[in-house]
């Protein structure tokens, strides 16, 4: 089994929270806001060891989003 990459990403200053499908183009993990999206609806993005549905799910400090070989731990 092959080890997930892990990406912290750091909230830019004055920002309380990023969406769900921002972050994952933010983080490189898809090419565009529809994959994004798509990869959300398909149920493929955790939240916290949960299966996030909500494309703008307003993510803080302290979340961990899994999806395919990424775990992005948002600081």
């Amino acid at each position: 089994m092959i080890a997930k990459q892990k990406i912290p990403f750091t909230l830019r200053q004055g920002e309380e929270y990023i969406q769900l499908i921002q972050l994952l183009k933010a983080a490189g993990c898809v090419e565009n806001g529809a994959q994004a999206q798509a990869a959300v609806s398909d149920g493929m993005v955790k939240r916290n060891g949960e299966t996030e549905l909500r494309k703008r799910a307003k993510l803080v400090p302290g979340d961990v989003i899994e999806f395919q070989d990424w775990i992005i731990e948002v600081k």
